[in-house]
């Protein structure tokens, strides 16, 4: 049933395997410049169970860009066989490196996660994502390969050509983010391909934050079961925490690291199932550890235990990021609220567009929504009537009435990898 025994353990031994691994976490950390100072002082005789983590200071990603490039590292530069980066554009870049050892155990979680999602070696994926310094390709490749399937490293786009790849050699299992999924099952139908006749059985979906109306439009529209995933480069990459075949929350492998929910302003642990930031310490990167990261991505922990039998605690889908709040009209708004509304919607099509401007003194919200070509008719009345009807739903979600603006099916750009939702024109007015 289970690809490693270490899934198999029970929550007594998971606590027990987790606070051997932070102690030794901790003097590895050491090790490093930064950790050397941060450190300064602990004793790790102060660790007797998990939960003495709270003892440990945070490391943001602020401490992360001011160690660029080789502050974090534990071993001799020689020791090391990759690098993944962010791209910078935000503020200083990060790296990330990893030995041998490290690429290996990423490689074994990431196999053991597309296990738990039903993949198997008679499996052929084919890996839709972007390669490069992007962790998502790499990681979801090297996995594949572990667990034994057939992978094609097909990259990002030309849809054509992913079409053909994967009617030629039966491909099973796909490697897709969500917005580019949506946009790819009505590309494949455009040219004149049913999905239900497509050999694909499998979408791991994930890279951006998606809502369940997202994941179950998806499964419709490709005939297919899409689980979600979460990783990011500073725990590796993708492989954090999967979907079991269950699909009631993602796994976080607790023999690899050590997930906490806080408060994002006072930093203290929330209740039980309450959302927070989460909060993520390496429990198994040999080379370059990180303790207690605040990822700013919004979660919050899954109370009870799963119908597979896993005690791997379960977090739930992610609600968005602590840093893309949006604040109109002294209002609070997250992204994903706007995406589940619309994607409830049978007459909304695959994308929209949120857009932030100044009316006067006034923030103003318009989101520019495409409509399906069926509901796109000439009949003024009907589409004002869809309009109002959209502007409701969503003000009785986000408590704003937003400018709402329907436009034709496939006409709002889409971007190369990871979909752009928001638009903030107000510094450009």
């Amino acid at each position: 049933m289970f690809y490693h025994p270490e899934e198999s353990l029970q929550r007594s031994e998971l606590d027990q395997l987790q606070t051997e691994r932070l102690k030794a976490v901790v003097e590895n950390a050491r090790k490093s410049p930064f950790y050397a100072e941060r450190l300064k002082g602990f004793d790790t005789r102060e660790i007797s169970t998990p939960a003495d983590i709270v003892k440990l200071p945070f490391t943001t990603k602020d401490d992360l860009r001011s160690q660029y490039p080789y502050g974090l590292l534990t071993r001799p530069l020689d020791e090391f066989v990759r690098l993944h980066a962010s791209s910078g554009t935000t503020g200083s870049p990060t790296a990330i490196f990893y030995t041998q050892k490290d690429i290996d155990t990423w490689a074994d979680l990431m196999a053991r996660s597309m296990h738990t999602a039903g993949i198997r070696k008679s499996d052929v994926l084919q890996n839709m994502s972007g390669y490069g310094l992007f962790t998502g390709g790499l990681g979801i490749h090297n996995g594949s390969e572990r667990l034994g399937c057939l992978t094609i490293p097909a990259g990002a786009g030309n849809t054509r050509r992913q079409i053909k790849l994967i009617r030629d050699f039966n491909v099973t299992v796909l490697h897709i983010i969500p917005s580019f999924a949506l946009y790819f099952a009505q590309k494949v139908r455009e040219e004149g391909f049913d999905p239900k006749d497509m050999p694909w059985r499998i979408a791991l979906i994930g890279a951006e934050p998606h809502t369940e109306e997202t994941r179950q439009r998806i499964e419709e529209l490709m005939h297919i079961k899409a689980y979600n995933s979460y990783g990011l480069s500073e725990m590796n990459g993708p492989g954090v925490a999967f979907e079991c075949t269950e699909q009631s929350g993602m796994h976080v492998w607790e023999d690899a690291y050590i997930p906490e929910i806080i408060d994002p302003v006072t930093g203290e642990h929330v209740a039980e199932g309450e959302i927070g930031e989460l909060v993520m310490t390496t429990l198994r990167r040999d080379g370059m550890p990180i303790i207690r990261y605040r990822t700013r991505d919004l979660t919050r922990f899954i109370p009870g235990e799963c119908a597979c039998g896993r005690k791997h605690r379960r977090i739930d889908r992610i609600a968005g990021r602590a840093d893309d709040m949006l604040i109109v009209k002294g209002v609070n708004i997250y992204p994903m609220q706007i995406e589940q509304v619309l994607m409830s919607m049978p007459e909304v099509g695959q994308n929209y567009l949120i857009e932030l401007f100044h009316e006067g003194f006034m923030d103003q919200i318009r989101i520019k929504v495409e409509i399906k070509d069926q509901f796109f008719v000439e009949d003024m009345r009907a589409l004002q009537n869809l309009q109002k009807s959209i502007a409701s739903r969503l003000c009785s979600e986000i408590l704003v009435t937003p400018r709402v603006e329907l436009v034709m099916h496939d006409s709002i750009p889409k971007a190369e990898g990871k979909a752009v939702r928001v638009v903030d024109l107000r510094d450009k007015e």
